[in-house]
């Protein structure tokens, strides 16, 4: 039987745009454990809040240079000259909140890793080190938040993180693939099993 081509594959219905479907295909739900990547969404997930995953996938390599490709040692020493440089950038989300959260959360991120020898070890505890394999039908069945993502999200707080809510911790979780919420009759579903 021949292979479907990517357009005639079934994927999870917020797949639309070339962006998103790469982003779908490539990268959402694969269980990362690079400490560096993690920090990345970590930061992106915070600076979605309010807008949409798209927006934040156009800017996504503006970020990665005006962060320094998301290094948290550097990222955790800006000063407010830098903050103000970044508030300048229409390449980024011009945020004060979100831009200071970065820099705090880095901070925050370096003293866990500093605690346990990395964030990766740290944040994977909440799903007991392995991907929860959902098994959503339609995209209404798929939460926003769940008991994991609030006890996560309680636990980055108390350790001085920010933008860390419920909501963009469980979107974290998702992109990271701490769970598997691809649709069952999306390709990557089984792929991600």
């Amino acid at each position: 039987m021949p292979e479907k081509s990517p357009v005639e594959l079934t994927r999870c219905a917020w797949a639309r745009g070339d962006l998103d479907i790469n982003y779908h295909d490539r990268e959402w739900g694969v269980p990362l454990h690079d400490d560096r990547k993690l920090f990345e969404f970590l930061i992106l997930e915070g600076a979605q809040a309010g807008l949409s995953w798209t927006t934040i996938l156009k800017k996504r390599e503006s970020y990665r240079a005006a962060f320094d490709n998301f290094d948290p040692a550097v990222v955790a020493n800006y000063n407010q000259k830098k903050i103000d440089e970044l508030l300048l950038d229409a390449g980024i989300v011009r945020n004060r909140l979100k831009i200071n959260s970065a820099v705090r959360n880095a901070q925050a991120f370096l003293e866990v890793q500093e605690e346990l020898g990395s964030f990766d070890k740290y944040i994977w505890q909440f799903t007991e080190g392995e991907p929860r394999q959902n098994h959503w039908k339609t995209p209404g069945e798929v939460p926003a938040q769940t008991v994991e993502s609030e006890a996560m999200s309680k636990a980055l707080k108390k350790r001085g993180f920010a933008f860390v809510g419920s909501t963009i911790c469980y979107a974290f979780m998702q992109a990271v693939g701490m769970v598997n919420d691809h649709l069952t009759d999306c390709f990557r579903h089984s792929e991600l099993s």
